[in-house]
C-alpha cells in the first residue's frame, strides 16, 4: 500500500505519514473469529514491570490467524483482505466450501476472489502452502515452519519473505530475511509468496501521541540516570565512555553474544546472519 501524506496544517503533520488503505475491504472483522485481548503493559503478576516502555494503548481485538494451514486439499476464497491490530501484515479472510472461515496472513498481490489452496501438490501460487520438499528453488516463501504440524514461525512480519536455496537430503535449505541460511525438514509447510503491506517501514508516526496510541511509552538514556537507576549514570557534565556498554542489570551489550554454546538447533544452520552493527 502507498504512503499518505498531508498538508502542514500542524506541526505534526509535517511530519505524519500514513498508510492508504484503499486496497482492504471495506467490512467489520469476523466475530468468530476475535478473541478478547488482556493487555497487561508489561506488568507481571505482581504488578511490578517485567517489560520496560509499555504502557497504556487504545483497545484491541485479537484476530485468530490460521497458522498451520492444516484445512488440507479444499480450495478457498478470499472474501476480504482487512487490518489487524496486533501485527504490521494485513490478513485474508478465507472462506471454505463447507463454510468455515479462517484468517490467513494475506500475502503480496493477492485479491479478493481469488482461490487459495493448502496441501501436497498446490499450485506454485502466493497464498498457497504447500510441503517445503514440493518448492522449487528460488521461491520467495513466508509463514514456515520449523516443525512439522506446528505452525509457521519464521518470516511472519510484513514485507518478509525467505528464499529457497537448495536441498540436503531431506531438508531444505532457506535463506532467511536475516540473512542467515538454515536447513528445514522438507515435510515443513511455507506459504508462497511475501508478506503483503511491503511500505508499512516507510510510515512515520510524526508524534509522541500516536506511539502512546501504540502502548509505546518513552525510552530514557542510561547515561542521563541516577548512579542508582543505571549502571551508566552518574558523572559530571555529559559521561558517556570510559565503560563497556551494558543493560540496567549489568548484562553487557552492544554485540555481546547472548546465544547458547552447543544449542541444539546448531547442527541446522548453515550460515549465521552478518552482523549489521560492526558490519560482518
Amino acid at each position: 500500500m502507498p504512503v499518505k501524506r498531508f498538508k502542514p496544517v500542524t506541526k505534526t503533520l509535517r511530519y505524519q505519514t500514513v498508510l492508504d488503505f484503499s486496497e482492504l475491504s471495506k467490512v467489520e472483522p469476523r466475530k468468530s473469529l476475535l478473541e478478547t485481548v488482556h493487555y497487561r503493559a508489561g506488568r507481571a503478576n505482581s504488578g511490578s514491570i517485567a517489560v520496560r516502555r509499555k504502557g497504556g494503548r487504545h483497545k484491541r481485538m485479537y484476530r485468530i490467524i490460521d497458522f498451520k494451514r492444516n484445512k488440507l486439499d479444499i480450495q478457498g476464497v478470499v472474501k476480504s483482505i482487512e487490518y489487524d491490530p496486533n501485527r504490521s501484515a494485513n490478513i485474508a479472510l478465507i472462506q471454505y466450501p463447507d463454510g468455515e472461515a479462517r484468517y490467513i496472513l494475506s500475502p503480496d498481490g493477492l485479491k479478493v476472489g481469488q482461490p487459495v489452496v493448502a496441501g501436497k501438490g498446490a499450485p506454485i501460487r502466493p497464498g498457497n502452502s504447500l510441503p517445503l520438499g514440493e518448492i522449487p528453488p528460488g521461491t520467495n516463501i513466508h509463514n514456515i515452519e520449523l516443525r512439522a504440524g506446528r505452525g509457521g514461525q519464521i518470516a511472519r512480519s510484513a514485507g518478509a519473505f525467505a528464499t529457497v536455496s537448495g536441498r540436503d537430503q531431506e531438508y531444505i535449505i532457506i535463506k532467511l530475511p536475516s540473512g542467515e541460511v538454515r536447513k528445514i525438514h522438507e515435510a515443513c509447510n511455507a506459504t508462497v509468496g511475501i508478506v503483503g503491506n511491503k511500505d508499512h517501514n516507510l510510515v512515520s508516526l510524526g508524534k509522541a501521541g500516536r506511539a502512546r496510541w501504540l502502548g509505546r511509552r518513552p525510552k530514557v538514556r542510561g547515561v542521563v540516570m541516577n548512579p542508582v537507576d543505571h549502571p551508566h549514570g552518574g558523572g559530571e557534565g555529559k559521561t558517556s565512555g570510559g565503560r563497556h556498554p551494558v543493560s540496567p542489570w549489568g548484562q553487557p551489550t552492544r554485540g555481546y553474544k547472548t546465544r547458547k554454546k552447543r544449542k541444539t538447533s546448531d547442527r541446522f544452520i548453515v550460515q549465521r546472519r552478518k552482523n549489521k552493527r560492526i558490519g560482518e
